[in-house]
């Protein structure tokens, strides 16, 4: 679906009806704005404290109405051996949802996700297309 950054909330409603999965992975180029889509997600999904881009922590937990939110950005990580060393495995044996950015390194670790693949056509348009679940 192609949105303005002005209704990205139509774009947020949009991925989380077309979610099938609790692990969905963002794929786009810096600066198109994936966190500030997953502000919008997070906000529609309950949370009402103040979200923030995880690129320092790693991660961020948000409680929603009906689960917690697990923020991840995982651009600062560089082997799957540093995603263990932050213990990532346990954050996938619950029932939360998991919002991936930078998820290159995760895929082979997880068992189902969605990719959301954003795509920057100037400075204020975005489409974003949600992939069907991929599972193994």
């Amino acid at each position: 679906m192609e949105y303005q950054l002005k209704d990205i909330d139509k774009a947020a409603s949009h991925i989380i009806a077309s979610a099938k999965s609790d692990n969905l992975l963002f794929e786009a180029p810096m600066g198109s704005g994936k966190t500030t889509l997953i502000t919008a997600i997070c906000k529609q999904l309950g949370v009402t404290e103040a979200i923030s881009s995880p690129t320092y922590n790693i991660v961020n937990e948000y409680s929603g109405t009906d689960k917690d939110i697990y923020h991840f950005d995982l651009y600062r990580i560089n082997t799957i051996d540093e995603l263990h060393d932050i213990g990532v495995e346990e954050y996938f044996d619950s029932t939360s949802l998991r919002l991936i950015e930078w998820p290159s390194l995760i895929v082979p670790i997880i068992s189902d996700f969605q990719f959301v693949k954003i795509k920057i056509i100037d400075s204020t348009s975005r489409i974003v297309n949600i992939s069907d679940v991929v599972r193994r």
